[in-house]
């Protein structure tokens, strides 16, 4: 960092991210330099501060994972149907929530635009793509290959698996920027015959994780890092009183708590995972095993 003193404005001239910013403060027989430069460093450390995309932000998973970023001092950019918590908004890193029905084309364009708008020119460091549904029939019954509508099945696929695409694409050239990070929440549903969830639900969270492999190999070539976490038996409001029933499978003999994914997806966010690319991560308790 350059400092210039000149009358009557001390002007400081600092670099980041290869880019000149200019900070002008008046200079006062009352402001000592100590406290301009005191100043400055404060702008520093708010032009450093990284932000992440969550989608499905307003409850369990994706709200822990916004608290989790918000709490290591990165902006977030949350969507979902329903309004962000009021608690959240009140942090003045939240940037922005933009209420997103993330089956719908218009609607996830918008979401692009207003999110990159609210950008500008800085760069994204992360995009998680968290949000997803698992139907049932109106018996409660899973949505499965012999039943069904099968229009059920496209809104599952649209949102499980082609809204993280849509994203990605869309947040292509911001994530470029800041040599950015994907993560797309799979499920253990994807990889075994789960007792509770939907055929729909689990073929779609397959080919999410296939599809994370996909785009960890094309968008390597963009500087972007994309890898996977897979949840087992996390207690969020879709789990119901008989998912108890299945604790006795899990080696650690507990549910897992939203905030265990939320720092697993922190660290594949962040710089201490650089090298960690096309990588699915179980959280699971160890019920992955059997």
């Amino acid at each position: 960092m350059r400092v210039f003193l000149n009358i009557p404005f001390i002007i400081f001239i600092y670099y980041a991210d290869g880019q000149v910013t200019k900070a002008f403060i008046r200079r006062r027989p009352e402001l000592p330099l100590r406290i301009a430069m005191e100043r400055i460093s404060e702008m520093e450390s708010a032009n450093d501060r990284k932000t992440v995309v969550i989608t499905g932000g307003s409850r369990g998973i994706g709200h822990a994972t916004a608290v989790c970023f918000l709490e290591r001092g990165w902006r977030i950019i949350t969507c979902s149907r329903e309004d962000a918590p009021p608690e959240c908004k009140r942090d003045p890193n939240w940037t922005q929530h933009i209420p997103t029905d993330l089956g719908d084309d218009d609607s996830i364009a918008n979401l692009i635009q207003e999110a990159n708008q609210a950008l500008g020119d800085a760069p994204l460091h992360g995009l998680v793509n968290n949000a997803g549904m698992s139907p049932k029939t109106p018996f409660k019954e899973r949505l499965g290959c012999l039943n069904g509508d099968l229009a059920a099945w496209r809104d599952v696929f649209e949102l499980n698996l082609f809204a993280p695409l849509k994203l990605s694409r869309g947040f292509a050239s911001a994530l470029h920027k800041g040599k950015g990070a994907i993560v797309n929440i799979t499920s253990i549903a994807g990889h075994s015959i789960h007792p509770f969830a939907g055929s729909a639900y689990s073929i779609s969270k397959a080919a999410l994780s296939a599809m994370t492999r996909e785009m960890a190999n094309e968008f390597a070539a963009l500087g972007v890092r994309v890898n996977a976490v897979a949840p087992g038996e996390i207690e969020t409001d879709m789990v119901g009183p008989e998912y108890e029933a299945l604790i006795p499978r899990i080696p650690l003999d507990r549910m897992g708590a939203p905030m265990d994914v939320a720092t697993t997806v922190f660290y594949l966010c962040s710089d201490d995972s650089s090298y960690v690319t096309g990588t699915e991560v179980w959280v699971t308790g160890g019920q992955h095993l059997f």
